[in-house]
């Protein structure tokens, strides 16, 4: 529909009408939403938590024989579904350094497009393979200390049944003796009678014992074997956290980095930073599962119907025109922060059917949802049609009449048009205000 130039109306007026052709054309009514992109499918990477004693339980190497300390436990790579995980500063990891501090050796780039199993990060495993090397010489230290442990359990045992072999030889040795007492004095029968007595209770002292030495031996030996299976799990923690180092993306996708505080000013994460156990620092996310989540006002919601078609533009793109689909309608209204408390919006979703390079999460934009068409059909500017009694009436341009008012049957209209459905032809020139 293109505006023509101004046409002369009657002659004894002598003012100007603007005017326009009526012409054919597809008609929409739409309403018009403005939100934020952000990807459908997308997997958010999560600094890993370190597993193990913090207080270096049995660790080997300069720590020798640490403390108590409770284990650490942990994950990796962890998939999400809730869009939030997308988006929001997080403050950077810092403080000492310790075998739990995770600094960035190499990091993806933005915006690089990335297979699954790729790897996308990768942090300082230094720290955690002198953590592998002392947890390996500890579980080897502890073996040999467990063998010690059972040769000297023998050594002792066979020392213990020794003593009980030479007690027994003295308490028989003692009743031949005191078969002598009939010769002897009575002092020195005495004498063996007590002898006697005094080698059975050694003897039966040193067999009751026999059995607390070697319980007391293996206890000592079950101790050190608990030292060496706390060495082999820390060993195994050890080698998890040096394979966790090493982060790969999970799905196909673009590379999204997170924002991150840096010395009071925000900024996206780079190598050298120390990230904290646990917190997000880049995002895998889908391209082809782009949507724009928007809010709409509560009484346009009621007109909004599922699978509706719209046309989403980007705020940094101008040129950039996407069809999209409406996929969702939130089921509660919100207040927004800028309105009225009275004003309530509700949420939406529109599916974006068309993959872009510059379509990218965290990018506003707009949209136009389809609510109605009428399709090659006769088009006047809304301006151009008037009401009287609440029929509609346009103003027809004859050359030998003037300006002559016609009644005529309106269809579909949006803020700037009106599908005519009948009353005028094709190429009719209309008046678009009132002529005098």
């Amino acid at each position: 529909m293109n505006r023509s130039h101004p046409k002369a109306g009657d002659a004894g007026t002598g003012m100007t009408v603007p005017t326009i052709a009526v012409s054919m054309g597809d008609l929409h009514a739409t309403i018009r939403v403005a939100g934020t992109i952000s990807a459908e499918r997308f997997a958010a990477l999560l600094a890993p938590r370190i597993m193990g004693s913090r207080g270096n339980v049995n660790r080997g190497g300069d720590f020798g024989r640490g403390g108590g300390g409770g284990a650490f436990a942990g994950g990796g790579t962890v998939m999400s579904a809730s869009p939030a995980a997308q988006t929001g500063p997080v403050m950077g990891g810092g403080g000492p350094m310790t075998d739990f501090s995770l600094i960035l050796l190499r990091l993806a780039k933005p915006g690089l497009h990335v297979k699954t199993s790729d790897v996308v990060a990768e942090f300082d495993p230094q720290l955690q393979l002198q953590r592998l090397d002392d947890y390996k010489d500890a579980v080897d230290q502890q073996e040999n200390t467990v063998k010690k442990q059972l040769a000297n359990l023998a050594a002792t045992r066979e020392a213990h049944d020794q003593q009980v072999r030479t007690a027994k030889a003295n308490w028989d040795k003692a009743v031949l003796d005191v078969k002598t007492a009939p010769i002897k004095s009575a002092i020195d029968a005495e004498k063996l009678k007590l002898a006697v007595e005094e080698a059975e209770s050694t003897y039966k002292q040193l067999v009751y014992e026999s059995s607390l030495v070697e319980e007391s031996q293996r206890a000592a030996i079950r101790s050190q074997e608990l030292d060496r299976e706390q060495s082999r799990i820390e060993l195994q923690r050890a080698q998890v956290n040096v394979e966790r180092m090493t982060i790969k993306a999970p799905m196909d996708g673009i590379v999204v980095m997170q924002s991150v505080i840096r010395n009071g000013e925000f900024g996206q994460f780079r190598e050298g930073d120390q990230v904290a156990a646990g917190q997000p620092f880049m995002s895998i996310v889908d391209p082809s599962s782009m949507v724009l989540n928007a809010t709409v006002n509560q009484v346009d919601a009621e007109r909004l119907r599922l699978g509706m078609k719209a046309m989403v533009r980007l705020d940094a793109y101008p040129e950039v025109q996407l069809t999209g689909t409406l996929l969702g309608i939130g089921a509660m209204s919100k207040t927004s922060t800028f309105r009225a408390g009275y004003v309530g919006e509700i949420p939406i979703r529109i599916k974006i059917n068309k993959t872009d390079p510059r379509l990218i999460p965290d990018l506003t934009g707009s949209a136009e949802i389809v609510l109605d068409s009428s399709v090659n059909s006769l088009i006047a500017p809304r301006s151009a049609v008037f009401q009287d009694n609440g029929a509609c009436y346009v103003y027809v341009q004859d050359p030998q009449e003037g300006w002559i008012k016609r009644k005529v049957e309106v269809g579909l209209a949006n803020f700037v048009g009106v599908a005519i459905r009948d009353g005028l032809r094709k190429g009719e020139v209309i008046a678009l205000q009132r002529p005098m």
